[in-house]
């Protein structure tokens, strides 16, 4: 007897034109920052790529200028991603500083006004590892987080925003919250439905956030370590414990959803050896809660062992893409809500080949 199944009962069709709720398929793939294994990240350039490949939602990280204007940087020390070490003119500006208990040296977004930020000039970040990405630098500027926003609207996409270092920025004067909500209301996203999430890896301005808007918010989870806003408070609590069933219940009662490194869900070892899928997934889902895995990557390096490809005495075998579309089948198979890619197209060709009907006897 022939039954027709379906790998993922959830998926809908996508819909044209800006995407809510019901007008896109699950799970989302989301552009981290942009498509970022072809393009610096961060770039007109790469968010192009990613809505090219179909991704449901283009992810910019958002830092402060000097003059508060929200510009979309992985960090706010830029020496990895900008060409500022070349501009002889801000050499002075260079500098230490503290942030987030993290001693860092070099150029910083909050020393420089938007306009001198456009004299520069965005660099791929791991030339090493992505030399075809490093081929476009010098090309892209530092864009805004208002002109992202016009991008995906224009686009039909989604925007996931992560506020960096929230609790940094407003301890110099330079919130991040205000300016990116009013950015969103001025393309007129302020509602649930709106194709807006909005994540971050502290508690409290997510907790604040959630009494100032009806946007979807997401905690972000590492691996390792613990929310910087706890650490401050001396509450003692790390991100596994925000894991467990106990702190997702209390996640659910400020967020709708968690991102969370993919170790979370599908452990893997120093050596790069799968262990058994844990239950966060399934307790996630218990307390109401999406679930987005971070960050999947098509490089060797970064892929669990199972899915390398080549020799691994041969040269740039870390570079080499590995078999990222059985790593990611793999996540989807845990029931993953949505996945963070460097390269968006292959999760959503991936995505979009396990949602077709399959014929088993």
């Amino acid at each position: 007897m022939i039954a027709l199944q379906w790998f993922m009962a959830g998926v809908v069709a996508l819909a044209p034109g800006a995407p809510g709720l019901d007008s896109v398929a699950y799970p989302l793939v989301i552009g981290h920052r942009g498509a970022c294994a072809y393009r610096p990240e961060h770039t007109v350039a790469a968010y192009r790529v990613a809505v090219e490949a179909g991704a449901d939602y283009i992810e910019p990280d958002l830092v402060s200028t000097k003059d508060h204007v929200l510009v979309v940087r992985h960090e706010n020390e830029i020496s990895q991603t900008t060409d500022v070490a070349a501009h002889p003119e801000f050499a002075g500006r260079r500098t230490g500083k503290s942030v987030d208990g993290r001693r860092l040296d070099g150029w910083f977004t909050e020393d420089f006004t938007l306009a001198e930020l456009r004299t520069l000039r965005a660099v791929e970040r791991l030339p090493a590892l992505r030399p075809g990405s490093a081929a476009f630098g010098g090309t892209g500027t530092i864009m805004t987080f208002d002109e992202v926003v016009a991008l995906a609207r224009r686009s039909g996409v989604g925007v996931y925003p992560e506020t960096k270092h929230p609790g940094y920025f407003a301890s110099i004067g330079l919130p991040l919250e205000e300016p990116m909500l009013a950015t969103l209301a001025r393309y007129g996203w302020t509602e649930r439905t709106d194709p807006v999430f909005v994540q971050s890896f502290e508690t409290a301005n997510l907790r604040a956030l959630r009494g100032r808007t009806r946007l979807r918010l997401i905690q972000l989870l590492e691996a390792t370590g613990a929310p910087r806003d706890l650490v401050v408070a001396g509450d003692s609590r790390t991100y596994r414990d925000l894991a467990t069933p106990a702190g997702l219940r209390e996640i659910a009662s400020y967020a709708d959803g968690v991102g969370v490194h993919t170790n979370l869900v599908a452990p893997v070892d120093a050596r790069g050896a799968l262990g058994a899928p844990t239950t966060l997934v399934a307790d996630a889902h218990r307390a109401g809660l999406d679930v987005h895995v971070w960050t999947v990557r098509p490089e060797n390096v970064y892929l669990p062992a199972p899915f390398r490809k080549g020799d691994p005495a041969a040269p740039g075998y870390a570079a080499a893409h590995g078999d990222v579309a059985g790593w990611l089948a793999r996540l989807y198979g845990l029931g993953v809500d949505g996945v963070f890619a460097d390269d968006p197209g292959v999760a959503v060709r991936t995505r979009d080949a396990l949602a077709r009907p399959v014929q088993t006897l």
